[in-house]
């Protein structure tokens, strides 16, 4: 009777020991990483032109004028001011990303197939536009990545693998998404500025 007992006690405490590990793993979900969009818009070249706190920069004196950004982009070189940093990520499966618009205009986290152009013609610096990016915020599926000055937006459920992210207005504002099944010990430390086709 006090083997049966010990064998019961036993297997009642491996039953404890795997519900409490479950428990835990719930209770402690991976922890986001971080994506900061970045931009330094003029706020009274782009408010008089796109409307009143349109650009809502707050940077001390670090402003482009609007018909700059422009002409950057016009020339193939558009403004480094404006991006997304880290530029690749590399995260476990499960980890959630959560980008934060730090910047002073809109920009939006559209997953596409190969990066390319926006909906903005003018700042595409001659590049074909992206398919996903096409038909602009009356495209449900863009809108839904539309991240506002001092917002954020969540991304989750990532298959393993590598995922393109850009801002489909301004279409240089690019981030590679690798996904594996391991921690990377350098997921929000790999900063490859030359992942940038321009």
């Amino acid at each position: 009777m006090r083997i049966t007992l010990t064998k019961f006690a036993l297997f009642a405490g491996c039953l404890l020991l795997a519900a409490a590990t479950r428990t835990s793993a719930q209770e402690n979900p991976p922890t986001p990483v971080q994506i900061v969009a970045l931009d330094e818009c003029d706020p009274a070249t782009f408010n008089a032109a796109l409307g009143a706190d349109f650009c809502k920069n707050v940077t001390l004196g670090f402003f482009t004028k609007l018909d700059d950004l422009f002409a950057k982009a016009k020339k193939g070189a558009p403004d480094p001011n404006w991006d997304f940093e880290p530029d690749v990520l590399h995260i476990k499966k499960g980890t959630p990303i959560l980008v934060v618009d730090q910047g002073g205009e809109p920009h939006t986290f559209t997953e596409v197939k190969r990066f390319g152009g926006g909906f903005i013609a003018d700042l595409n610096s001659g590049e074909t536009p992206a398919t996903e990016c096409s038909g602009g915020f009356g495209n449900l599926a863009v809108a839904r990545t539309r991240i506002l000055q001092g917002s954020q937006l969540q991304v989750t459920g990532l298959s393993k693998g590598e995922h393109y992210f850009q801002c489909c207005i301004h279409p240089w504002m690019r981030v590679k998404v690798d996904v594996n099944d391991h921690d990377s010990h350098d997921h929000d430390h790999d900063h490859d500025h030359d992942s940038h086709s321009y």
